[in-house]
């Protein structure tokens, strides 16, 4: 009996993905050309997918431009790139922008991410499993060597998106992320900052979106060399911070719009209300010390650069915004944009009152002990406040509490079909 004949082979032509890695970078000539070779070096070993490396100089002043020049004359998947004006979000947005590459990723010059997180951020983009990756030294796993004020002010930054903007994703500004390009063309026109909330925003609008956001625990070590100014870069937050909760609530942000283009295909149902009393309670409860403790973290934070009562004030209006976002979405189950306005006048009406008995009580102790210590500052200000909650819960009860009528519109979150590895 002979023998069937083999079928001849077919070849099934692929093709290999292509990532552009955008290292921004303002006067690091002492350290950019060591941080250049050993990546370059760990990504020509390991990296299975096609790569370019690209400086983006941000109007240095030393040696960084020259230093940058001369890395990419001498190695082939390097690249340089000047720009006139400061920005990290400036930098990245233009690189992506010009970018043919399937992903499009960025990191910090001074590698504090160990690179092995490096194939396990750019692999579920690759795939069409995510959207977007993101590095986290907070996140399950992470391993972090940072000192306790950088991690204290990571994690109240953290803690306080969560609580304003109902973020899902646990670390907003590890220098080490990457997405797709596909989706970077549609969300990078819509982002407003071209500093350090530039990777917030950026984030912020992917999770409206509905896009798939995947998080990778990295190892990291804080660079002791970082210039980075902490109390002008969480003035810059709040800042962020506020005009997105703006621009959510009136429209500006046509985020449904590229909702609508990125979510193409499916439906779901939104929740209906939550009206008993004792869930209200419990979930207001949840948020409200999420809020004093987002509220402590903040008021320390500005402490260090202003006065007792202009802290306050600043901690108290960003606490009591985030708040009453906060308990509409989690406290009585209403989301979009009806009546929101409405219910953050309400809320506001409310910061008011405990305005009222924060800044007397704080006044009240200045005047009864002079050259009071912080702490006991702070436990004024925290009883102060939990007199106002009860006054809070009523107000924004009176405005929301109402079972509302259950949304059914429209929300597309369904993955969009194509794949990136297609030839």
């Amino acid at each position: 009996m002979s023998a069937l004949p083999r079928p001849a082979a077919t070849h099934r032509p692929t093709r290999l993905a292509s990532v552009d890695i955008v290292v921004p970078v303002y006067n690091e000539a002492a350290d950019l050309a060591a941080s250049i070779t050993r990546l370059d070096t760990f990504l020509a070993e390991t990296f299975p997918y096609e790569y370019r490396i690209v400086i983006a100089d941000n109007a240095s002043t030393d040696d960084t431009w020259m230093v940058a020049r001369h890395l990419a004359a001498h190695r082939p998947q390097v690249h340089a790139s000047h720009l006139d004006q400061k920005g990290r979000g400036r930098a990245l947005r233009r690189e992506w922008l010009a970018s043919e590459a399937d992903v499009v990723a960025y990191m910090d010059v001074d590698l504090s991410t160990d690179l092995k997180a490096l194939l396990p951020l750019i692999a579920p983009l690759v795939s069409g499993h995510s959207d977007m990756a993101i590095g986290s030294r907070l996140g399950r796993g992470a391993r972090v060597v940072r000192g306790a004020k950088r991690e204290f002010i990571s994690r109240s930054y953290n803690l306080l998106l969560k609580l304003s903007l109902g973020v899902s994703f646990s670390d907003a500004q590890c220098g080490f992320k990457a997405v797709r390009r596909d989706v970077a063309d549609q969300l990078l026109p819509l982002v407003k900052d071209d500093n350090w909330f530039f990777d917030t925003e950026l984030l912020v609008l992917a999770q409206r979106s509905g896009l798939r956001i995947h998080e990778v625990p990295v190892d990291w070590t804080d660079d002791p060399g970082s210039t980075v100014d902490i109390v002008a870069t969480a003035a810059e937050d709040l800042r962020g911070i506020w005009r997105l909760i703006r621009g959510f609530a009136t429209g500006r942000i046509p985020i449904a719009q590229v909702r609508a283009e990125l979510r193409p295909a499916s439906a779901t149902v939104a929740a209906g209300g939550r009206h008993t009393l004792l869930g209200q309670l419990l979930r207001f409860a949840v948020v409200g010390v999420g809020s004093t403790l987002a509220y402590v973290a903040l008021y320390l934070l500005l402490r260090l650069g202003m006065p007792a009562q202009a802290a306050n004030l600043v901690a108290l209006l960003v606490t009591a915004v985030a708040n009453t976002a906060a308990n509409r979405r989690l406290t009585f189950g209403l989301s979009g944009t009806e009546k929101v306005l409405q219910h953050h006048i309400g809320g506001l009406a409310a910061f008011g009152i405990a305005l009222a008995l924060t800044s007397g009580s704080l006044a009240l102790l200045h005047q009864l002990w002079p050259g009071v210590g912080r702490l006991v500052e702070l436990a004024v200000l925290v009883v102060a406040n939990a007199a106002a909650t009860l006054v809070r819960f009523l107000i924004l009860r009176l405005l929301m509490g109402r079972t509302p009528t259950p949304d059914r519109s429209v929300r597309p979150h369904a993955r969009r079909p194509e794949d990136i590895l297609s030839p």
